[in-house]
């Protein structure tokens, strides 16, 4: 396919292109530029009027809760969302398989529409927690990245005297690797060092990711302290995870560990700010020198919308430091980092790259003027500006 009179956000640096042409074969975006002519056979599409950008790289969801919206409000971090003691694990158990798999599904096609093209679930409920995901997806063609996990939760005495996995717990661990992308940990405090090792062990004999939220609060920090006396975030590096969720409430010298030992952190704004948990430091973390990625977390406290995602990081950091901060990197955490903490071959438009993007109408009635392409999509693009969607090559959500 070839679509002609196409504006693109193009290759790492997500450069405006006026005026181009994008040329898609196989699935992956195979040449950007004027001169490019009809291949024999080539269908041409038009694509005038149109901005191109890469798909968004939801990196953190919980899209298992979606039955459960805004059910919470005005409990604890703990008490809404734990997955031992928290009202989440009592809802989920409570709700029949096939309601929670069509709510699921309704989750996956609302990012679809929203320009979302991949996101990564930390997935509750062991092997039919990722059975009931696989579902979901099957008849949605959304990028679903399933980052399982064993069903294990361990109290303070057993982080303190260092107790392993159990055995049964263990061949659990072996099924789960054998059916999903990678292992998604709760979090230091729920899991000894020697459980952390363990996973990091058995994961790292394999191409699966592993991540960890770390340092969401305050009250978890401070947890790990009384327990162990180590911060949190140094006990989450133990399980040796690609990424790192949250860092609310990181240290200094915990965003430093965090940029030599990681590929990066996925940051949620509106799911800690609904929280009441503060706003992530994003310029404290890149500092550091970390690699900063977007998500939105769970669908019981937050709608999965990567555009009031930016909207919202972008004016409170602004608001918060009084300093500017360039849109185009808050594009580029939505996308071309996710890709990267994520180890996937998309999140650019550039040759070779898995041709995920999405379509939006320059002369939308809230974009136009568009004087400043990057600036328009971070906080003035919606679900509404969307023409098309565009997965592996095809489009999957509407027309061109």
């Amino acid at each position: 396919m070839l679509i002609k009179n196409l504006d693109v956000l193009a290759g790492p640096g997500l450069d405006h292109v006026r005026d181009t042409k994008l040329r898609v074969d196989g699935g992956r975006f195979a040449a950007v530029g004027r001169g490019l002519r009809q291949g024999q056979g080539e269908g041409v599409v038009d694509g005038g009027g149109l901005l191109a950008f890469p798909g968004f790289v939801n990196a953190h969801t919980h899209i298992g809760d979606s039955v459960g919206k805004d059910v919470s409000l005005g409990l604890s971090v703990d008490a809404k969302i734990h997955p031992a003691s928290g009202l989440k694990p009592r809802i989920l158990a409570a709700t029949p398989r096939g309601v929670l798999i069509d709510h699921m599904r309704a989750s996956c096609r609302s990012m679809l529409q929203k320009g979302i093209t991949t996101f990564a679930d930390f997935r509750e409920g062991g092997l039919e927690g990722i059975a009931m995901l696989r579902e979901a997806l099957s008849t949605v063609p959304i990028r679903g990245i399933i980052l399982g996990r064993v069903g294990f939760y361990q109290g303070m005495a057993q982080i303190r005297r260092d107790a392993p996995l159990p055995q049964d717990r263990a061949r659990e661990l072996a099924a789960i690797l054998a059916e999903c992308d990678g292992l998604g940990i709760s979090g230091a405090n729920e899991n000894s060092s020697a459980v952390l090792r363990t996973y990091s062990k058995a994961y790292s004999r394999t191409a699966n990711l592993r991540a960890i939220h770390a340092s969401e609060t305050k009250d978890s920090v401070r947890r790990s302290a009384r327990m162990t006396g180590r911060s949190e975030t140094s006990r989450a590096l133990e399980l040796d995870p690609h990424f790192l969720v949250h860092m609310t409430h990181a240290s200094r010298a915990d965003l430093r560990a965090a940029a030599k030992k990681t590929r990066g952190i996925v940051v949620c704004p509106r799911a800690n700010s609904a929280l009441a948990e503060g706003i992530p430091d994003i310029a404290a973390m890149e500092d550091a020198g970390c690699t900063l990625a977007l998500g939105t977390d769970n669908v019981m406290v937050n709608p999965p919308d990567m555009f009031r995602e930016m909207d919202y990081i972008w004016k409170a950091t602004m608001g918060l430091r009084k300093k500017r901060t360039d849109p185009r990197d808050i594009l580029k955490m939505a996308t071309i980092h996710g890709a990267r903490l994520l180890g996937l071959d998309s999140g650019a438009i550039e040759p070779g790259r898995l041709a995920d993007c999405v379509f939006v109408e320059r002369h939308a009635l809230d974009l136009e003027p568009m004087h400043e392409p990057h600036a328009a999509i971070v906080h003035r693009a919606s679900e509404s500006c969307i023409r098309a969607v565009m997965v592996g090559g095809k489009v999957v959500h509407g027309a061109l």
